[in-house]
């Protein structure tokens, strides 16, 4: 590419996530929407955090995946980060990525199922903050959960992780994605679809008999969340005579809270309670499978597909 043409703004996009223990309390604060959360909460979610190292992990995997994503779109590309409820925030990335005189990007989302409550929220801030002057041409990259080499990772991960366990054929493997609420599904959002296909194309490629689909880390509210829970599904295995499981975070591509805190410690304490062996997947984080889906999407969003409004 030549020299005096700017390179196209990438924007990788993440939920989030305190940094230290101090943070805790502001974000929440910025996760609720600026209301105030009972101290119980606070302290609870404090004890998460301290019990998988004192912070969030998520930022620093995400720059990770930035950098790798760089090197394989090459200088027609730069990179960048943003965080839905942390900092860098996505507003303040943009306003960085207008200093730098991009007239066009390209964002997408760390998770791969769509959602308007998930992947819906960042396209709203990200339309927010490319709002203004000089205008940014700007796509979105909504759902690549039907990448063919997302789908091959995360098969080569079910299959690298079944050899943990004594009798592989015996296990009983189950797919997870973040919980939200049930009231999505009047609207016809995609969410549980897009899901429930991701584990299926896996699931065909590695030809298992038998998988289960679950729910985890729902929110702490009154409404009701999508189901079944991880929880239900694993002790409702034990019951049922299972004595191991693999439990497979297709909804998630990297380690944070809610793999390090909700799966490695939550569900192996139900697990002992049970008596069942749990595993899990390993992450993607920034392994090079990953990095070369997200390179990949990114490259090949057709602008005229997927352009927000007001670039």
């Amino acid at each position: 590419m030549a020299a005096d043409i700017t390179p196209i703004a990438v924007l990788l996009m993440a939920y989030g996530g305190p940094g230290k223990l101090a943070d805790v309390e502001p974000y929440l604060m910025d996760v609720r929407g600026g209301r105030a959360t009972k101290p119980q909460l606070v302290e609870e979610i404090r004890t998460r955090y301290a019990r998988i190292g004192g912070g969030s992990p998520i930022l620093g995997h995400t720059r990770a995946q930035a950098a790798g994503v760089g090197r394989v779109l090459g200088k027609g590309f730069r990179t960048y980060v943003g965080m839905r409820h942390w900092h860098p925030y996505i507003k303040d990335t943009v306003d960085e990525i207008r200093r730098g005189g991009h007239d066009r990007l390209v964002g997408v989302v760390m998770a791969p199922h769509y959602s308007s409550m998930s992947v819906g929220a960042y396209e709203k801030k990200l339309l927010d903050a490319i709002a203004g002057e000089p205008p940014i041409e700007t796509a979105l990259v909504r759902s690549w959960w039907d990448n063919p080499s997302f789908l091959d990772a995360v098969a080569q991960n079910v299959t690298q992780a079944l050899q943990r366990f004594p009798r592989p054929k015996d296990v009983q493997v189950v797919f997870t994605a973040h919980s939200l609420p049930q009231k999505i599904l009047a609207a016809g959002d995609p969410y549980t679809v897009e899901f429930g296909n991701s584990c299926e194309a896996v699931a065909r490629r590695l030809r298992l008999p038998d998988w289960h689909v679950a729910y985890q880390s729902a929110g702490a509210t009154a409404d009701p969340w999508l189901g079944p829970a991880a929880a239900d599904v694993i002790t409702d295995l034990a019951r049922a005579g299972s004595d191991s499981v693999l439990l497979v975070p297709i909804g998630f591509v990297c380690d944070h809270v809610e793999i390090l805190y909700d799966i490695d410690i939550e569900y192996q304490a139900l697990a002992k309670r049970v008596g069942v062996l749990i595993e899990r997947t390993d992450s993607l984080n920034d392994s090079p499978g990953l990095i070369a889906v997200v390179a990949d999407v990114l490259r090949h969003a057709e602008l005229r597909d997927s352009r927000l409004r007001g670039s």
